[in-house]
């Protein structure tokens, strides 16, 4: 073994590498993250069946953080004198709340969160940002619907407009916003930041405006329960529109065979995303799905495991790259990381660069799907069938970036 420079991590008498997962398992977002774990999981251990990390075995400190930020902080600050870098991390106000520690102490972070923030220097020096913005999916979203709707026989759609707060809700709606400036699209409802989850009276506020409205486009980015209320109420009054939103607005047991809104759904809804399908010939998904098959038979299949496989292959990238630079310190995997010129996901995703300016390396393409309640109750799709693979609309493409589409406590 050549010489390695190590510090806190990385024994290289024991031949282990040691990351740490900050993920929300049991609290709102728990049944997807839980998912993305168990995808690092199979990840990793395909990975140490076939030699590590430079013959390094990779193991994880998981920990569940609960979707709380004091609890992030805490199992941060635990973790930090154990791990060479960070593998994943749950929500943006969480990791905003770990940026200054990891900033003074040099350590490498991978948010699970699309906020366009990610996207500022004064945010992501210490952090690998990956796939595009909610800012910018809306941007996509919002022309390709308007495009569908003109397809339709709408001259002018109209666009309503509904959200949570805080980034999810507020980074999506403005990228609606921007959209619909740029196409000349009227917004007949801005519910921007509206929708609180604790408090059902908001989900019927925001279906009757919806349908009040008479919009002919509809992006409401949302929890799954939410979100499903507010359809659910806006077209037992008869309203029909075509309905988009932020990706984990969407859950697959919308369209299971026991669904109520099933058939509508499939009929409305048009599901954009970050990464491709489970089910999806590309090499990327091919391989998740036999690396399951192997390890995991009996999981049932999920689009979410892909995430863990994408973040999995991102660190492997710069623990490489640390390896190859003889610096596998917390500061030298940073160094590493970012001097990543192209991470590619075997078509899974769309390729990252981690160099250049901020404008250059914004993410932009994404991934469409209609709902799938055949294919889901077949079991050949997930609830999904993909119809455009990394889309990119004029909107998102002309976007000159400069700043958070909406700033976390502005």
């Amino acid at each position: 073994m050549m010489d390695i420079k190590t510090d806190v991590g990385v024994d290289l008498e024991a031949g282990v590498i040691k990351i740490g997962l900050l993920s929300d398992l049991t609290g709102p977002f728990g049944p997807l993250v839980s998912l993305i774990v168990a995808g690092q999981e199979v990840f990793w251990q395909n990975v140490n069946d076939n030699g590590g990390i430079n013959g390094l075995q990779v193991e994880l400190e998981v920990r569940d953080t609960q979707y709380v930020v004091d609890n992030h902080v805490q199992f941060y600050e635990e973790l930090k004198d154990e791990v060479v870098a960070f593998g994943h991390s749950t929500g943006s106000p969480h990791t905003v709340a770990i940026v200054p520690q990891l900033q003074e102490d040099g350590i490498l972070a991978i948010p699970l969160t699309w906020y366009s923030g990610w996207s500022d220097p004064d945010l992501n020096s210490n952090l690998l940002p990956h796939g595009a913005p909610y800012c910018i999916e809306a941007q996509n979203m919002i022309e390709y619907l308007m495009k569908q709707a003109q397809a339709n026989g709408v001259d002018n759609p109209k666009l309503a407009i509904a959200s949570l707060p805080g980034d999810y809700g507020l980074d999506s709606a403005a990228g609606a916003k921007i959209a619909a400036e740029a196409l000349g699209l009227e917004v007949v409802y801005d519910g921007s930041g509206t929708i609180i989850p604790t408090d059902e009276s908001t989900f019927t506020a925001n279906a009757d405006a919806i349908v009040a409205s008479g919009a002919d486009i509809v992006w409401v980015t949302a929890t799954p329960g939410s979100f499903s209320s507010i359809y659910g109420q806006a077209i037992a009054k008869g309203f029909q529109a075509l309905w988009g939103g932020a990706g984990p607005t969407f859950n697959p047991a919308f369209v299971a065979p026991d669904s109520p809104i099933k058939d509508a759904i499939a009929r409305d809804w048009y599901q954009s995303g970050y990464y491709s399908n489970w089910f999806d010939d590309n090499p990327g998904s091919t391989e998740a799905r036999e690396l399951f098959a192997k390890y995991r038979p009996d999981a049932p299949p999920q689009d979410f495991y892909l995430e863990g496989f994408i973040e999995g292959i991102i660190m492997k990238a710069a623990l490489e790259r640390a390896y190859e630079n003889g610096d596998m310190t917390q500061a030298g995997v940073l160094a590493a990381a970012k001097s990543l010129e192209e991470v590619d996901f075997n078509g899974m995703a769309p390729p990252e660069r981690y160099t250049g300016e901020p404008n250059e390396r914004l993410q932009r393409a994404i991934y469409i799907s209609r709902p799938d309640p055949e294919g889901l109750a077949a079991g050949t799709s997930t609830g999904l069938q993909l119809i455009e693979e990394l889309y990119v609309s004029e909107t998102a493409q002309n976007f000159v970036f400069e700043e958070a589409c909406y700033k976390l406590g502005g």
